[in-house]
């Protein structure tokens, strides 16, 4: 059995389960999450955003959660071609997107943020997308390369209302089959 294959086997990669699954602890992770972005300055919403604002926030996408033995420790938001929205490159009709993604600090640095941007990339090839973006602070020089790393590549720079930084723009061409799989 590969690493790979290894990692896969101790997490389950699902769709949230509003019946189920705990909105305040999805809320929780985010924030959680995102704290070291923001004892770095930068104000992400999710460092500090609500329950009732994540529930508003995954309205307009599909929210996938990785499990660890049960226990949730990462999530991230996909936003296929019809719904991606907030920006020029965003609302072109053949570009999908990713956000509010974030694993549990305890978990990281063991490939569970790689597979779920995998599977985002999966979802994204199965609608139609040839481009899968997404945006994280200027200064996030840490976020910047790890995505760059992936083959997301600097498209335009996008100031939020909402944020006290200028975001970068980063996409990643999905019309070669073989990209999706790029470690």
């Amino acid at each position: 059995m590969s690493d790979a294959d290894a990692l896969q086997s101790q997490i389950v990669i699902r769709p949230f389960q509003p019946q189920t699954d705990s909105i305040e602890d999805l809320t929780r992770l985010l924030n959680q999450s995102y704290q070291t972005l923001a004892d770095m300055g930068f104000q992400f919403v999710a460092s500090y955003q609500d329950a009732a604002r994540t529930r508003k926030r995954m309205q307009n996408g599909h929210c996938l959660v990785g499990l660890l033995e049960g226990e949730l420790i990462a999530t991230i938001m996909y936003y296929p071609p019809a719904l991606a929205k907030g920006t020029q490159w965003y609302e072109q009709s053949h570009v999908a997107k990713f956000g509010q993604f974030a694993v549990n600090p305890l978990h990281r640095k063991r490939g569970f943020g790689d597979l779920l941007i995998r599977r985002v990339e999966e979802l994204a090839v199965q609608d139609g997308a040839a481009e899968l973006a997404l945006d994280t602070a200027e200064g996030a020089h840490h976020l910047i390369r790890y995505y760059s790393a992936r083959g997301y590549r600097f498209v335009d720079y996008v100031q939020w209302n909402e944020t006290n930084y200028r975001s970068v723009l980063l996409s990643k061409s999905l019309s070669d089959p073989s990209a999706v799989l790029m470690p």
